[in-house]
């Protein structure tokens, strides 16, 4: 029998993405569903019933949808971050739940400096701005967008360090990067500061003020990662106490309105949605990457990028 593949994407990839990875599913022989722009969850645990696999975006993949889920075997993040998977209640239920690291990382890592370059030069308001050549920056997290973010930073001339305690420093050093030994650190080395860890039980709220007022002035936090990592209530304070703090983001935090309310332009960026991964080349990557990886678990049994 077919296997039913449910594409599910309240935010749809591109017409691209998706005739390619439809590909991918007909050539073996899989039968395709696309829910797209729906909006409300019902849709979401109709469509998922008979589904055998599943791709998501952004999707939030909860106890509820995997319960409703009566016959699915795997679901594919397409994109790194996978905190939207209750991934405790996937294993319990015998669904292998897997990322697609590494497609999106280019697009991430130029959007780091889209939005560096554009506070750097006062977003073009006719006011004379700074340069990045010859600054410091610091990678939180030396992962596959961090290796991006190191690469293009070399290309601007900056000066580059990292801190990653799950990196060999010997590995960091052979891309022309200086390991620090501590979070604190790179916090006091960097002017620049690009964020990348994941959100886990050990690093919600752990980017705080008494990590963040160890900065050097001008120093400018710019985040891709996940919008829990931040202690908001610290940010707050670091606004407040430290009038030349920067705070750039691809997340807008829960206090957006606070912050724009209490500060001056130039001092923060949001991006009106996430927007790391919306480019038409990483749209493409993480889509083909998520199907080829239901096909090898299907065909090969390969749990390669399995998360949980």
């Amino acid at each position: 029998m077919s296997k039913k593949i449910l594409v599910a994407t309240e935010k749809p990839f591109s017409p691209a993405a998706v005739e390619q990875l439809v590909e991918v599913f007909k050539a073996a022989d899989f039968d395709v569903q696309l829910l797209e722009s729906y909006t409300d969850k019902a849709d979401l645990l109709a469509a998922v019933v008979d589904a055998d696999a599943m791709i998501i975006r952004s999707d939030k993949i909860t106890a509820e949808v995997l319960d409703a889920a009566k016959q699915l075997k795997i679901v594919v993040r397409a994109g790194a971050g996978y905190d939207n998977i209750d991934c405790a209640k996937a294993a319990e239920k015998n669904v292998v739940a897997m990322n697609t690291p590494g497609q999106n990382s280019n697009a991430v890592a130029e959007l780091v400096f889209g939005m560096m370059i554009m506070n750097a030069r006062n977003i073009y308001n006719g006011i004379p701005g700074t340069e990045i050549r010859g600054k410091k920056i610091g990678i939180h997290a030396y992962g596959n967008v961090g290796l991006y973010v190191a690469k293009a930073a070399h290309g601007f001339g900056m000066e580059v360090f990292a801190f990653d305690p799950f990196v060999d420093d010997e590995a960091i050093k052979k891309d022309g990067v200086t390991p620090v030994g501590s979070v604190e650190e790179l916090y006091e080395t960097c002017q620049y500061v690009s964020l990348h860890i994941p959100e886990t039980p050990q690093t919600m709220k752990s980017i705080n003020f008494e990590l963040l007022s160890k900065m050097p002035k001008g120093g400018t936090l710019i985040n891709t990662a996940r919008l829990g990592v931040i202690d908001e209530e610290g940010l707050m304070k670091m606004f407040a106490e430290r009038p030349d703090f920067v705070y750039l983001s691809d997340i807008s935090p829960t206090c957006k309105d606070d912050i724009v309310a209490q500060n001056e332009d130039g001092r923060y960026f949001f991006t009106p949605k996430k927007m790391g991964a919306q480019t038409a080349e990483a749209n493409i990557n993480a889509g083909v990457a998520a199907a080829n990886q239901i096909v090898k678990f299907f065909e090969d049994g390969d749990v390669t990028f399995k998360v949980n």
